[in-house]
Protein backbone atom coordinates (compact mmCIF):
# COMPACT_ATOMS: atom_id res chain seq x y z
CA UNK A 1 0.00 0.00 0.00
CA UNK A 2 1.29 3.47 -0.81
CA UNK A 3 2.34 6.04 1.74
CA UNK A 4 0.89 9.53 1.24
CA UNK A 5 2.26 12.76 2.71
CA UNK A 6 -0.07 15.47 3.97
CA UNK A 7 0.53 19.04 5.15
CA UNK A 8 -1.85 21.18 7.20
CA UNK A 9 -2.76 24.50 5.59
CA UNK A 10 -3.26 26.17 9.02
CA UNK A 11 -0.33 25.02 11.19
CA UNK A 12 1.98 23.48 8.52
CA UNK A 13 2.01 20.16 10.42
CA UNK A 14 3.29 17.35 8.20
CA UNK A 15 2.23 13.71 8.47
CA UNK A 16 2.38 10.47 6.51
CA UNK A 17 -0.48 8.02 6.12
CA UNK A 18 -0.42 4.51 4.68
CA UNK A 19 -3.62 4.22 2.66
CA UNK A 20 -5.08 2.02 -0.01
CA UNK A 21 -5.84 3.45 -3.45
CA UNK A 22 -9.55 3.21 -2.69
CA UNK A 23 -9.37 5.00 0.70
CA UNK A 24 -10.66 8.57 0.90
CA UNK A 25 -7.92 11.21 1.39
CA UNK A 26 -7.47 12.72 4.85
CA UNK A 27 -9.08 16.16 5.24
CA UNK A 28 -8.61 17.18 8.90
CA UNK A 29 -5.33 17.87 10.73
CA UNK A 30 -5.02 15.77 13.92
CA UNK A 31 -3.01 18.54 15.66
CA UNK A 32 -5.16 21.64 15.07
CA UNK A 33 -8.23 20.51 13.14
CA UNK A 34 -7.26 22.54 10.03
CA UNK A 35 -7.55 21.43 6.41
CA UNK A 36 -5.00 18.97 5.02
CA UNK A 37 -3.56 18.89 1.50
CA UNK A 38 -1.55 16.15 -0.19
CA UNK A 39 2.14 16.83 -0.72
CA UNK A 40 3.55 15.55 -4.01
CA UNK A 41 7.27 14.87 -4.41
CA UNK A 42 9.63 13.06 -6.73
CA UNK A 43 9.22 9.31 -6.95
CA UNK A 44 12.16 7.28 -5.62
CA UNK A 45 12.43 4.80 -8.48
CA UNK A 46 15.68 4.16 -10.35
CA UNK A 47 15.79 1.94 -13.42
CA UNK A 48 19.13 0.17 -13.72
CA UNK A 49 20.36 -2.28 -16.31
CA UNK A 50 19.41 -2.75 -19.93
CA UNK A 51 15.96 -2.82 -21.47
CA UNK A 52 14.61 0.50 -20.21
CA UNK A 53 15.57 2.71 -23.16
CA UNK A 54 14.10 2.67 -26.65
CA UNK A 55 17.58 2.15 -28.12
CA UNK A 56 17.89 -1.19 -26.29
CA UNK A 57 15.35 -2.83 -28.60
CA UNK A 58 16.79 -1.61 -31.89
CA UNK A 59 18.70 -3.89 -34.22
CA UNK A 60 22.46 -3.61 -34.26
CA UNK A 61 24.08 -1.58 -37.03
CA UNK A 62 24.67 -3.30 -40.37
CA UNK A 63 28.45 -2.87 -40.18
CA UNK A 64 28.70 -4.95 -37.03
CA UNK A 65 26.23 -7.50 -38.42
CA UNK A 66 28.38 -7.86 -41.56
CA UNK A 67 31.53 -8.44 -39.54
CA UNK A 68 29.77 -11.05 -37.40
CA UNK A 69 28.61 -12.80 -40.55
CA UNK A 70 32.19 -12.84 -41.83
CA UNK A 71 33.38 -14.37 -38.56
CA UNK A 72 30.79 -17.14 -38.78
CA UNK A 73 31.81 -17.83 -42.39
CA UNK A 74 35.48 -18.13 -41.47
CA UNK A 75 34.61 -20.45 -38.58
CA UNK A 76 32.56 -22.69 -40.83
CA UNK A 77 35.37 -23.01 -43.39
CA UNK A 78 38.04 -23.80 -40.80
CA UNK A 79 36.54 -27.17 -39.94
CA UNK A 80 33.36 -28.84 -38.88
CA UNK A 81 31.95 -28.38 -35.44
CA UNK A 82 32.87 -31.19 -33.09
CA UNK A 83 35.79 -32.29 -35.29
CA UNK A 84 38.77 -32.89 -33.01
CA UNK A 85 41.35 -32.93 -35.84
CA UNK A 86 42.81 -29.68 -37.14
CA UNK A 87 42.45 -28.83 -40.81
CA UNK A 88 44.41 -31.21 -43.01
CA UNK A 89 45.10 -28.57 -45.63
CA UNK A 90 48.83 -28.16 -46.33
CA UNK A 91 50.35 -24.83 -45.42
CA UNK A 92 50.95 -22.53 -48.37
CA UNK A 93 54.56 -22.25 -49.47
CA UNK A 94 56.13 -18.82 -49.09
CA UNK A 95 56.17 -16.76 -52.26
CA UNK A 96 59.45 -16.74 -54.16
CA UNK A 97 61.17 -13.37 -54.01
CA UNK A 98 64.18 -12.31 -56.02
CA UNK A 99 67.39 -12.23 -54.06
CA UNK A 100 68.05 -8.64 -53.15
CA UNK A 101 71.61 -9.32 -51.99
CA UNK A 102 72.87 -10.38 -55.45
CA UNK A 103 74.91 -7.53 -56.94
CA UNK A 104 73.89 -6.45 -60.40
CA UNK A 105 76.54 -4.87 -62.52
CA UNK A 106 75.71 -2.61 -65.38
CA UNK A 107 78.16 -1.90 -68.14
CA UNK A 108 77.86 1.33 -69.87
Amino acid sequence: MPTYQYACTACDERLEAVQSFTDAPLTECPACGGALRKVFSAVGVVFKGSGFYKTDSRAKSTASADSKGAEKTSESTSGTKGDSKPDSKPAAAPAATPAASTPVSKTA
